[in-house]
């Protein structure tokens, strides 16, 4: 969780701080940040102590494979109506996943909340990015980056607090 909520937290500062993108430049961004987001999913998927059912993959494994096969393809074909449309998809898709599973899972495992907050985080970018296209690349990852943002500071928050609450001992019930 921490590496997904670095990535997203070092997208999001570069699209803070990028005055005039150029489309090739945002395909570039944008590609990367999918390839690195989906690899920190697949390094969460392996790190998960609950059954990994079909219904788990699907959800989890998917998206991440939708994600990296949609970054490779930004930084071969950089057009802003080509990034909205698959970006779109990709995050609509991991967003439904991780809200799936935080909606499934909400009382059996501590990731749960956290997987319902990104999910609907990742599909509220998708449903507005499509909005911005007109705007250009700068408008895109603006929304991206705002998501991400988000997402990003979430996942730090809760990383964190996994971390500290593991680190405590285990309390005697009398």
């Amino acid at each position: 969780m921490l590496v997904r909520a670095l990535v997203c937290l070092v997208f999001g500062a570069v699209t803070v701080f990028w005055a005039k993108p150029s489309v090739a430049e945002t395909g570039v961004a944008v590609g990367l940040y999918f390839l690195a987001t989906a690899a920190a999913q697949v390094m969460l998927l392996r790190q998960l102590r609950f059954p990994k059912t079909n219904k788990t993959l699907i959800a989890l494994a998917l998206p991440a494979g939708l994600l990296a096969a949609f970054g490779l393809s930004f930084l071969v074909n950089a057009s802003v109506e080509f990034m909205v449309f698959t970006a779109s998809m990709a995050l609509f898709l991991l967003g439904l996943g991780e809200a799936y599973l935080g909606m499934r899972n909400r009382r059996r495992h501590l990731l749960a909340r956290d997987w319902l907050t990104t999910g609907v985080v990742g599909v509220g970018t998708a449903v507005v990015l499509p909005f911005f296209t007109a705007l250009g690349p700068h408008a895109l990852l603006g929304v991206l980056g705002g998501g991400a943002i988000i997402t990003g500071a979430l996942l730090l928050l809760a990383a964190l607090t996994i971390r500290f609450d593991a680190a405590k001992p285990a309390q005697a019930v009398n």
